[in-house]
């Protein structure tokens, strides 16, 4: 059965709440990485792994411990990049699943963006996560893990 990792320390709540329910649920294990202590459930599939506080460390971590088929959850277009080039499958809080084929766009734009902002300009955060984001993200969610029992 493949793993969960997820990149915690940006993570929503309300979607490690999901992400909890599902481990339990599904017996899957779910791994959350983080440079900072995380409270977890009690549960034997859910644990957190506390990485050195720095640019980019938990993104790396996630990098070398995940193997092909697992689920990695994260925002960040970069790492999400990576893990495809292993192999792995990647899902955003939102719900939107990164595939090969749209991850490449999703790079140039995050650029883009960066240039914009390192320029001066302000381009705001994200929206506010909706219920039909997460409705959305859970229904990726159970996709993903029906495919894994498979």
């Amino acid at each position: 059965m493949p793993r969960i990792w997820v990149d915690a320390d940006a993570c929503p709540a309300v979607i490690k709440e999901v992400l909890f329910r599902a481990a339990d649920r599904t017996q899957t294990e779910c791994v959350l990485v983080a440079n900072q202590p995380l409270r977890t459930p009690p549960s034997r599939f859910i644990r957190s792994l506390q990485v050195e506080k720095g640019f980019d460390v938990a993104d790396n971590e996630i990098v070398k411990r995940v193997e092909k088929g697992d689920l990695v959850i994260t925002a960040d277009i970069p790492l999400a990049s990576e893990v495809i080039e292993k192999s792995a499958v990647a899902l955003n809080p939102r719900g939107e699943l990164y595939t090969p084929e749209n991850i490449r766009q999703r790079l140039n734009m995050r650029d883009f963006m960066d240039t914009l902002r390192s320029s001066g300009i302000q381009t705001g955060g994200p929206a506010t996560m909706s219920q039909q984001e997460r409705q959305k993200f859970a229904n990726e969610l159970d996709k993903f893990l029906q495919r894994a029992k498979r």
